[in-house]
C-alpha cells in the first residue's frame, strides 16, 4: 500500500458517516473559531476605551492668580469630557465611591479642594504638590484598573505640561522685562561712560593745573622769601636813614635857630658897631663905608638865614619822609614776610591739591574703566537674552513645557492590539487544531503495521493526514486574519507558508507522542501546549519570564513559529524568518524520525498497547 492510498483510506474512515463528517468539520473549525474569535474580540480594544465608564469628582475650590479666579479642576475635567477618551461621568464624591465599588464605574479621578491652590503655589513662598486621586477596583477588571492608572498618568502629564507652560510664560515675560531694563541700564551705562570720560579729562587737566600751581607757588614762595629778605634790608636801611635824617634835622634846626638869632641880632650889632665907631671918632665917610659894608653883610646874613630856614624846612620834610619811608619799608618787610609765609602755605596747599588731583585723575580713570566694563557687561547680557516677540514667547513656553515630541519611527508595526497578538494566537490555534484532529485521526494504520509495510511510509502517511488537514485549517485561519479581521500582512505567501510549516511540525510532534505513548502522549501534547503558551513570548517579552521558562523559550517550537509569523506579517527581517523556519523544520524532521523509530518498533514487536488499545487509539 502506498502513502496516498493510506491517506485516502484514513480520509474515507473520517467521512464514513454523517456524524463523522460533522465531527471532522467541527474539529477543523477549532483553530478558526479559537484564533478568529479571540482576535476579533481583541481586534482593537484601545479604540473602544470610550465605552469604559469612569467617574470624575471635582472638589476644587479654585484660587486667585494675577487677580483672576481660576479653577484648574474644572478646566481639566471639561478637557477630559471633551476629549472623550473614556465614558466620563462628572459626579459627587459619594456617588463615585459607590459607583466604583458596585462596578458602575471602572475607576474614578478626584481633584481635591486645594487642587488649584496647590498648582498655583509653585510661584509662591510655600510651594507644594497638587494631588490627584485615582480610585480603582480590580474586581471590576484588572486591565481596567491598569488602563485607569495609565489614564491618570496621562492626566498628570497634561497638568504638568499646563503648569510648566504657564510658569514658562511668566519666566519668559520676566526675562523680557529684564532685557528691557538691561537695555535701559546699557543706555545709562553709556551716559556714565561718557560722563566718566569727561570727568577723567577734566581731572587730568585739573591734575596738570594743580601741578603747575604747586610748582608756581613753590617758585613764588621762594621769590617772596627773597623779597621779604630784601624788604627787611630796605626796612633796616630806611630806618637808619630816617634816624640819620632825624639827627640831621635836629642839627639843622639848631643851625637854623642860630642863623635866625644871628639874622635877628645883626641889625643891632651893626648899629652898635657904628655907634662905637662913631664914638671912636670915625668919620662920616668911614661910617658910611662901614655901613655900606655892614649893609652888604646884613643882606648876605639875611639871605643866608632865609636859605638856611628854607633848607631846614626841606631837611625837616626829608626827615619826615624818611620816617615815613622807614615805616613803609617796615610794613613792606612785614607784609613781604607774611606774603612769603602765605606763599609757602599756598605752595604746601598746592602740592596737596596736586597730589589729590592726581589721585582724583587716577580714580576717575579706574571709574571710567569700571563703567566701560559695566557697559560692556550689560551689553553682553542684553545680547545673550533674545529679544522675542509675544507670539514667539508663547511658542517657547509651549516647547519648554513639553520639550520632547515622541516620534514613533518603528522598523515594523503591527498596527493594532489584535494584530500584535495575532502571531501568538495563530501559532497557538495551529497547535490546538492539530491536537483536536488527533482526537479522531489515527496516528498510524494498524492494518499497515500488521501487513509489515515500510515504517517510513506508515509514518509519513500518519503524519500527512493530519498535516494536510492542518494546512487546510491554516487556510481558513489565514482568511479570517487577513480578510475578515483586515489585519495588514506584509508577506502573505511567506506568512501562510510558515503557518503551514508550523502546523505540519506540530502534527509531527503530536504524532511522535502518540506513537510512543498513546493516550499518555496525547495528554502530554496538552501539557506541551500549556508550556509553549507561557514561554512563547506572545504577550509579554520572553525576557520577563522566570529563568527556567525563559530557557524553554529557546527550545520549544512554538516560540519560533510566533517569531517567524511576526517577521513575515509585520515586514521584519526575512533572514530571521528563514532561521525560524529552519528550526521548525528541524523539529519536524526530528519528530518524524522519532515517530518512524516508534513505528519500526511497532512493526517488529507486539506490545500490550496493541493488544489493549487506549481510548484515544
Amino acid at each position: 500500500m502506498k502513502i496516498p492510498q493510506m491517506i485516502a483510506a484514513e480520509f474515507r474512515r473520517l467521512t464514513a458517516s454523517p456524524m463523522s463528517i460533522v465531527a471532522l468539520i467541527a474539529l477543523m473549525c477549532v483553530p478558526v473559531l479559537y484564533g478568529g474569535l479571540y482576535l476579533w474580540a481583541n481586534q482593537n480594544p484601545y479604540a473602544n476605551l470610550d465605552r469604559i465608564p469612569a467617574a470624575i469628582v471635582v472638589d476644587d475650590a479654585g484660587t486667585t492668580v494675577d487677580g483672576k479666579t481660576v479653577n484648574y479642576g474644572d478646566d481639566v475635567a471639561d478637557q477630559l469630557i471633551t476629549d472623550g477618551s473614556f465614558q466620563w461621568h462628572r459626579v459627587e464624591k459619594s456617588s463615585a465611591a459607590s459607583g466604583v465599588d458596585d462596578s458602575k464605574y471602572d475607576f474614578s479621578i478626584t481633584f481635591p479642594k486645594d487642587f488649584s491652590s496647590a498648582l498655583a503655589s509653585a510661584s509662591g513662598t510655600a510651594p507644594h504638590r497638587a494631588v490627584v486621586t485615582l480610585t480603582t477596583n480590580d474586581t471590576n477588571s484588572y486591565l481596567a484598573s491598569t488602563i485607569g492608572t495609565q489614564a491618570a498618568e496621562k492626566i498628570r502629564t497634561s497638568i504638568v505640561k499646563q503648569v510648566n507652560e504657564q510658569a514658562a510664560k511668566q519666566f519668559l515675560v520676566g526675562l523680557a522685562d529684564i532685557r528691557s531694563n538691561l537695555v535701559t541700564a546699557v543706555d545709562g551705562a553709556n551716559q556714565l561712560v561718557d560722563g566718566s570720560a569727561t570727568a577723567q579729562s577734566g581731572a587730568s587737566q585739573l591734575a596738570d593745573g594743580t601741578a603747575q600751581l604747586s610748582s608756581g607757588s613753590q617758585e613764588l614762595a621762594g621769590k617772596l622769601g627773597e623779597l621779604a629778605s630784601g624788604a627787611q634790608q630796605v626796612s633796616d636801611g630806611a630806618a637808619q636813614v630816617a634816624s640819620g635824617n632825624q639827627q640831621l634835622a635836629a642839627k639843622v634846626d639848631e643851625a637854623a635857630a642860630a642863623a635866625s638869632q644871628i639874622a635877628a641880632a645883626a641889625p643891632a650889632a651893626q648899629q652898635d658897631l657904628l655907634n662905637r665907631l662913631a664914638a671912636a671918632g670915625a668919620t662920616e665917610a668911614q661910617l658910611a663905608q662901614v655901613k655900606a659894608v655892614l649893609g652888604d653883610l646884613d643882606t648876605k646874613v639875611q639871605s643866608g638865614n632865609t636859605q638856611i630856614q628854607s633848607a631846614v624846612g626841606q631837611i625837616n620834610q626829608l626827615s619826615a619822609g624818611a620816617g615815613q619811608v622807614a615805616s613803609g619799608a617796615s610794613q613792606v618787610a612785614s607784609g613781604s614776610q607774611q606774603a612769603a609765609a602765605g606763599a609757602s602755605q599756598l605752595a604746601s596747599g598746592a602740592s596737596t591739591a596736586a597730589s589729590g588731583a592726581a589721585q582724583l585723575r587716577d580714580g576717575l580713570t579706574t571709574l571710567h574703566d569700571g563703567t566701560t566694563q559695566l557697559r560692556d557687561g550689560l551689553k553682553s547680557g542684553v545680547d545673550r537674552i533674545p529679544d522675542n516677540s509675544p507670539s514667539l514667547q508663547k511658542k517657547q513656553a509651549s516647547t519648554i513645557a513639553d520639550p520632547v515630541n515622541l516620534k514613533n519611527d518603528s522598523i515594523t508595526s503591527a498596527g493594532t492590539y489584535g494584530a500584535g497578538l495575532a502571531p501568538f494566537f495563530v501559532a497557538l490555534a495551529a497547535w490546538i487544531g492539530i491536537y483536536a484532529l488527533f482526537l479522531i485521526v489515527k496516528p498510524v494504520s494498524r492494518r499497515a503495521i500488521t501487513a509489515l509495510h515500510s515504517p517510513i511510509k506508515i509514518t509519513l502517511a500518519g503524519w500527512l493526514t493530519p498535516g494536510l488537514l492542518g494546512a487546510i485549517q491554516m487556510i481558513g485561519l489565514f482568511a479570517i486574519v487577513s480578510g475578515a479581521l483586515g489585519f495588514r500582512i506584509d508577506n502573505p505567501v511567506g506568512m501562510y507558508g510558515l503557518m503551514g510549516l508550523a502546523s505540519v511540525t506540530f502534527a509531527a510532534i503530536i504524532l511522535a507522542l502518540n506513537v510512543w505513548l498513546g493516550s499518555v502522549g496525547q495528554f502530554l501534547g496538552l501539557v506541551l501546549m500549556v508550556l509553549q503558551l507561557v514561554t512563547a513570548g506572545g504577550t509579554f517579552p520572553w525576557q520577563t519570564l522566570p529563568g527556567p521558562l525563559a530557557s524553554l523559550h529557546h527550545v520549544l517550537p512554538m516560540s519560533y513559529a510566533v517569531d517567524g509569523i511576526r517577521q513575515l506579517m509585520y515586514g521584519g527581517n526575512p533572514a530571521t524568518a528563514w532561521a525560524d523556519a529552519g528550526v521548525l523544520a528541524l523539529w519536524m524532521l526530528i519528530a518524524l524520525l522519532i515517530a518512524a523509530i516508534g513505528v519500526t518498533r511497532m512493526t517488529h514487536f507486539r506490545t500490550l498497547r496493541d493488544l489493549r488499545p487506549s481510548l484515544i487509539g
